[in-house]
């Protein structure tokens, strides 16, 4: 007597990715640090390339990014926060508002830089050259600067 065949399995449903308009977000990977992005309404991503699952911020928390000062890494964090700890080097970063800094170019080789108001100069990272900011600067500088 012949053995009866078990059916086939089902094949599982096709991969679609999620359409052109659906919402979308991102988060830096908790594990390798590489920017991902999920879908609105994740509670967690589990990141491709090291499999690290990265927990979702509850909605309505508002993010904000920076890059580290020590290692250049792209750091994420909640909008708000005075300083960020990079998880990588450990370096503490300033989490400066838009409205906490001012810019002004460099009155040796005119790169453009940032610092927080109320700082009476600023050092180059470029040329190490100290720029006055404050009201301290002569009218000449403050020309040069602006």
């Amino acid at each position: 007597m012949p053995v009866p065949l078990a059916p086939y399995p089902t094949p599982p449903a096709p991969y679609t990715p999620p359409a052109a308009n659906a919402a979308q977000s991102q988060l830096v990977c908790s594990g390798c640090r590489n920017l991902l992005l999920y879908p609105v309404g994740a509670t967690s991503v589990c990141c491709a390339v090291c499999n690290a699952v990265t927990a979702v911020p509850p909605p309505g928390t508002e993010m904000a990014q920076l890059v580290c000062g020590g290692c250049h890494t792209l750091l994420m964090y909640i909008r708000g926060a005075t300083s960020v700890q990079c998880s990588c080097c450990h370096t503490v970063n300033l989490a400066l508002e838009a409205n906490q800094v001012a810019h002004v170019n460099c009155g040796n080789c005119r790169m453009l830089l940032m610092y927080q108001y109320g700082a009476r100069s600023v050092k180059c990272a470029v040329c190490n050259f100290v720029t006055s900011v404050g009201g301290s600067a002569s009218a000449a500088e403050q020309k040069f600067n602006s």
